[in-house]
């Protein structure tokens, strides 16, 4: 048998993004979308319509940018990246490179319909099916050139753990948020936004599998041709968060520095709210108080932003200024006037949205904190992650944090967490390892985590 290390291994393959859903909102059984010849051909079509345009858009663009003076020096074109100067993953040129492989779906356009792939006769199996004690969880997947959102079924009760479909998506996933609301049917749903490096937002039907299209977009990159405007963000999505009490209201945040209100039943912005000075890594909506909105911006600050109204909400917004960049924002589940912030500095804060300051901070990993994971059902509990590889559990209370256990989880750099809203001691973590990057930890497992919360299993 061929030895695993001489198994040719991606150059790039991780997990940059990743959501835990709860039971018993999937259909038992997704529908499947069957393409005829003349609609395939009609996806090809608009796809390589699209990327001509957006061909044609840059050149103009980059035309503009080098039209200089005698005496000026042209500026650099460098397309936006994620922070990361060394652009390990060639993000630089990603986009490119997916455009590519999409322009050459083209050829799929000649097949026979007597040659495409027939539903299997064993539909009917039992993996096909999504039963009532399933969590699905979702993951951003980037192999290669490919980008695309799996949907794994997990079942801690049988001990279950597999791909049940998966999107090829168009660019590469920076973020996922899931609504339990289909914006075109106005009506509860189990639908997934999608945040990329591409400033379109992309809305997945998970009740839908094998399609090749989007449900719905938000935004648009214009086009001169068609005199289309812009509409939405200028630059890469890197967060989203969906308002559950209002629920046609998604909130995104985006490198061009801005955060955008999207009216969900109106496809189009509602409201956008400017005066950052660096782009925004993490928002969230709060859980009760639906007005309440979070963001962590990379020029070190944290707002709390009243979204009923427009006019006002900038001026009135709350600020506390951090050391470092700030990665991600979580609301504390058992008090809600609290919330946590990480920073690239490997620093979390402690605060208090009644207050000016912050209640205590804490140096928690030796690199940037990716993840925080807080327990609604243990109060106290938060599992934090970075990428410095280490998974640690904390026992926090309102005056300081006690580390209760630590441990490399094997997976490189680890990108994201995300918590099983019916077992919350269970969480997801995505990494860059390219052999292993991803795993599902259940924090029950760990003695000191039992002692300390005084959890039986």
């Amino acid at each position: 048998m061929e030895d695993e290390d001489d198994v040719p291994q991606s150059s790039v393959n991780f997990i940059p993004c990743l959501y835990f859903l709860k039971k018993a909102v999937a259909k038992e059984k997704p529908d499947k979308v069957t393409l005829t010849q003349e609609e395939l051909a009609r996806v090809i079509n608009e796809t390589k319509n699209e990327l001509e345009e957006n061909s044609d858009e840059e050149r103009v663009e980059d035309e503009n940018v080098m039209e200089t003076s005698d005496t000026e020096q042209p500026r650099s074109i460098r397309p936006a990246t994620t922070g990361n100067d060394d652009d390990e993953y060639n993000f630089d040129n990603y986009d490119n490179e997916l455009s590519e492989q999409f322009a050459n779906l083209g050829d799929v356009a000649v097949i026979d319909a007597s040659e495409q792939i027939q539903d299997d006769e064993d539909s009917e199996a039992e993996d096909d099916l999504i039963k009532s004690n399933d969590n699905l969880l979702i993951v951003g997947h980037v192999d290669e050139d490919a980008a695309s959102l799996e949907v794994f079924v997990y079942n801690e009760s049988e001990g279950s753990f597999y791909v049940h479909h998966d999107f090829l998506l168009p660019s590469y996933p920076l973020c996922i948020e899931w609504m339990h609301y289909d914006p075109e049917a106005g009506d509860v749903g189990n639908m997934v936004a999608i945040g990329s490096m591409d400033p379109i937002i992309t809305i997945w039907d998970l009740d839908i599998q094998d399609t090749l299209e989007p449900a719905l977009k938000l935004g648009s990159k214009g086009s001169r041709k068609k005199n289309i405007p812009k509409s939405g963000h200028r630059d890469a999505v890197l967060d989203l968060s969906w308002n559950s009490n209002y629920t046609h209201i998604l909130a995104s945040g985006s490198v061009d520095q801005t955060v955008i209100l999207w009216d969900l039943d109106e496809l189009k912005p509602h409201t956008t709210i400017n005066g950052f000075q660096e782009k925004i890594q993490s928002l969230k909506f709060h859980a009760t108080e639906a007005q309440s909105l979070l963001t962590g911006c990379c020029d070190g600050t944290v707002r709390l932003y009243d979204c009923r109204d427009p006019e006002t909400l900038q001026q009135n917004a709350k600020i506390w200024n951090f050391n470092g960049e700030i990665e991600r924002v979580a609301w504390d589940p058992h008090d809600r006037n609290y919330f946590f912030a990480s920073t690239n500095q490997g620093n979390i804060y402690y605060c208090d949205v009644r207050q000016e300051r912050h209640v205590w901070s804490k140096n928690v990993h030796e690199k940037e904190v990716t993840g925080l994971a807080l327990n609604s059902k243990c109060k106290g509990m938060l599992t934090t992650t970075s990428s410095d590889g280490a998974l640690k559990v904390w026992k926090y209370s309102e005056t300081d944090a006690n580390l209760i256990h630590e441990e490399n989880v094997g997976i490189g750099q680890v990108q994201c967490i995300g918590v099983c809203p019916n077992n919350p001691f269970t969480v997801a973590i995505g990494g860059d390892n390219k052999r292993k990057h991803l795993r599902v930890i259940d924090t029950r497992e760990f003695d000191s985590v039992r002692r300390s919360f005084g959890i039986n299993v």
